[in-house]
């Protein structure tokens, strides 16, 4: 699950880094309205984490030029500024969830994995396919009820292919999804990661589309 981080405390927006990378996010981190602009433009997120008090502007203008482009990313506000009016004026604004500072890391990830489990049409905390259950919050994976041991980055393609049965992956894709703009990734990574999902949980569970990419066959619902 990849998450954007906009922030200019430097030490919140290392901690928010750190923290939400430990609990399975790829995370992008920007500290201004105009380098999270570029970023929105340049990439798809599953969600945005948002201060309000940008160095060159507001965090509800930047919000707005999101909505107004329509699009559906879900948007967790961060701010200090947390009277009532200032979260009825980001919720009306388009951001989708609303956290005053200082705040506690597990419930930023809480909160984002809701609002993305929602975003995807989701509403149990778990996803299932076949007899194989994917836990977001704990990064668990049982199948037939037996824990099947998985690496995080594993795990985050499974969690993205499971989201959606039948819709194929790129394998541009699943690297956005696992990785951050400073990561380096090898030309065969995914493919090295698939190769070792199905030896885990079975070659049949994940079908190659020769040429465009990779996903779960519907019929495990």
């Amino acid at each position: 699950m990849k998450v954007l981080v906009v922030e200019d405390d430097a030490i919140l927006l290392n901690g928010l880094q750190v923290g939400l990378g430990l609990a399975g996010f790829a995370v992008d981190a920007v500290a201004s309205r105009a380098e999270a602009s570029a970023a929105l433009l340049a990439s798809a997120f599953d969600a945005v984490v948002l201060d309000l008090m940008l160095p060159d502007g507001s965090g509800l203008d930047l919000l707005a030029e999101l909505r107004a482009r329509r699009s559906p990313v879900p948007v967790l506000l961060l701010t200090a500024r947390d009277s009532v009016a200032d979260r009825i004026a980001g919720l009306d604004a388009g951001a989708d969830d609303y956290l005053g500072k200082p705040f506690d890391l597990d419930e930023v990830a809480a909160r984002l994995r809701a609002l993305t489990r929602r975003a995807a049409g989701h509403a149990g905390a778990t996803l299932c396919w076949r007899d194989i259950v994917l836990d977001p919050a704990s990064m668990a994976v049982t199948q037939g009820g037996r824990p099947a041991r998985l690496s995080r980055r594993e795990f985050s393609i499974l969690h993205a292919l499971i989201e959606r049965p039948g819709q194929i992956l790129s394998k541009s894709q699943l690297e956005e999804r696992l990785y951050g703009w400073q990561e380096d990734v090898e030309s065969n990574t995914i493919e090295v990661h698939v190769h070792h999902l199905r030896g885990k949980l079975g070659a049949g569970v994940i079908e190659t589309v020769r040429g465009v990419g990779y996903r779960l066959p519907e019929d495990g619902a």
